[in-house]
């Protein structure tokens, strides 16, 4: 293509790249392939970026719409290093602790902290014969963390040779087990299996179904901590969008794209619905697959067939999230994160995952992130954020502009008689996010919140692969490639699908 600018070494031109949507996997990547020399434009199509790190102000209150668990800090820290920078000098990173606090219906609470023999008396607590069971399943964790993320993370599977060369250790690790089974062989405490298993749910997974290889994300918590960014989640995503202009890439805010251009088996560029097209010799997409194949590539047969193809495959739960601020501050027994069980645990988990219907109890993840940075209310005020695991639009026929008001109040309810007193009282400003939402604004496939279900099919080689298989230059980056949902999966697929772009354009050596 004619008007590429030289990129350094006699005749060398500099590749373009577009990268469709701005979320820590389009942000990582966009980071990583600008790093590497790369002349690299990141599409949004809202006003701010993030993608489902979006960041909502309301009346002096701060609210993270997306992730606010942060793990593996290693993970983002590396972008900075790709060019010689510090995290710490763009974000402030504090530790949190307990990682979670979690609360039962019938009183019990347990502190999920890192240390080994705080957990220990807490585990005896409940079941002493539960101690050795738990070091034997944290032993396991570790090894699936090596396996499962150290070593294959980043690494993409293309074909089936590749998923054959990570086979053996996957089957020593009884990976085609589901991680409530695995959990329930090392834990007989039904608390504690509960406590160690809920994780998948927060990367889409039901636990009676995922792969125990999702069991690393314990060890991943124990090995690296788990993180809060001063200023919120919204405030990580602000330091690589100064991070990704500083390196001189171009970041374009409102501005959908319509279409993927094709030429034959070759992406040429993107139209944005405005009408302009952007020309580019590389096109990766963070949008939601589908929405990339139906929408994107509909007009042609590659992205008819693609789309049709993920359409019958399962695709992970969505959620409720409820946003709120109270003129109080935080209750001095609220943790940053709790979890707060309902009565039920395997016949819920059911219900959000396969309908047919909205179950009529819950289970809740409340995030109370002034308990670590007052700033994020006006003085003598705190901010919130809760969210219900709920069925996806295609496992539940729910009308959300009818039901979510009162799903709303019974939730806001619930945590007033048992997380924050005086909740009712003290409200000053709320908004929720509905399946609904997901499908409209973030263009999510039936609403999912984490795309497709993170189940033993649908992994690895079975997942959308991080380079489409006919579109030579295509790729994917996000929760519906390889490795998967969680910032830890995006980030890790950004460095696979740049680590996959370099070596394609034959410039390996600057990963």
């Amino acid at each position: 293509m004619a008007g590429r600018q030289t990129a350094g070494g006699k005749g060398r031109t500099m590749a373009r790249a577009v990268v469709v949507g701005s979320g820590f996997g389009g942000l990582a990547l966009a980071v990583r392939l600008q790093s590497a020399g790369i002349a690299t434009t990141l599409l949004e199509a809202r006003e701010k970026p993030g993608g489902r790190a979006y960041v909502y102000e309301d009346a002096g209150f701060v609210f993270d719409a997306g992730p606010t668990v942060i793990t593996h800090p290693g993970a983002l820290e590396e972008l900075f290093a790709l060019s010689g920078r510090l995290l710490a000098d763009y974000a402030t990173l504090v530790p949190v602790s307990p990682f979670y606090q979690l609360r039962w219906a019938d009183g019990t609470r347990f502190d999920y902290v890192n240390d080994q023999a705080a957990l220990e008396r807490q585990i005896a607590a409940l079941n002493p014969a539960d101690v050795a069971g738990y070091r034997r399943f944290l032993a396991y964790s570790e090894a699936l963390l090596e396996e499962g993320y150290v070593k294959l993370g980043a690494t993409p599977f293309l074909d089936v040779a590749a998923m054959l060369r990570a086979a053996p250790q996957l089957v020593r690790l009884e990976s085609w087990r589901t991680l409530h089974a695995k959990v329930a062989g090392f834990i007989a405490d039904e608390h504690l299996r509960q406590a160690f298993s809920f994780h998948t749910l927060l990367v889409g997974g039901n636990p009676f179904a995922t792969s125990s290889i999702y069991g690393l994300i314990h060890a991943l918590e124990r090995r690296w901590g788990v993180w809060f960014a001063k200023g919120g989640t919204g405030a990580l995503v602000a330091a690589l969008v100064r991070l990704f202009g500083e390196l001189g890439g171009t970041l374009r805010l409102a501005s959908p794209v319509a279409e993927i251009l094709t030429d034959g088996n070759r992406a040429r560029g993107v139209r944005l619905r405005s009408g302009e097209t952007l020309d580019a010799d590389i096109v990766a997409s963070n949008a939601d697959v589908v929405h990339t194949y139906a929408a994107l590539l509909g007009h042609t047969a590659r992205g008819r067939r693609e789309a049709k193809r993920l359409s019958a495959k399962r695709y992970s739960n969505s959620l409720f999230v409820v946003y709120f601020g109270l003129s109080r501050e935080v209750p001095e027994d609220l943790q940053h994160h709790t979890v707060l069980f309902g009565p039920r645990y395997r016949e819920l988990i059911g219900e959000i995952f396969d309908g047919p219907g909205l179950p009529d109890d819950f289970s809740l993840y409340l995030h109370a992130p002034s308990r670590s940075d007052p700033g994020m209310a006006p003085p003598g005020s705190s901010a919130y954020y809760v969210l219900a695991p709920v069925p996806h639009l295609g496992a539940a026929a729910i009308d959300w502009a009818e039901v979510g008001p009162g799903y709303r109040d019974r939730i806001l309810a619930h945590l007033e008689a048992h997380a924050i007193p005086r909740l009712g009282e003290t409200l000053q400003t709320v908004r929720t996010f509905t399946p609904a939402d997901f499908a409209g604004t973030l263009n999510a496939h039936l609403g999912s919140a984490f795309s497709l279900e993170p189940i033993l099919s649908q992994s690895a080689y079975f997942r959308v692969r991080n380079r489409d298989d006919a579109i030579a230059n295509l790729y994917f980056v996000g929760a519906g490639t390889h490795p998967g949902a969680g910032v830890p999966g995006v980030v890790a697929s950004a460095k696979a699908t740049a680590g996959l772009i370099l070596d394609d354009l034959g410039r390996r050596s600057a990963a």
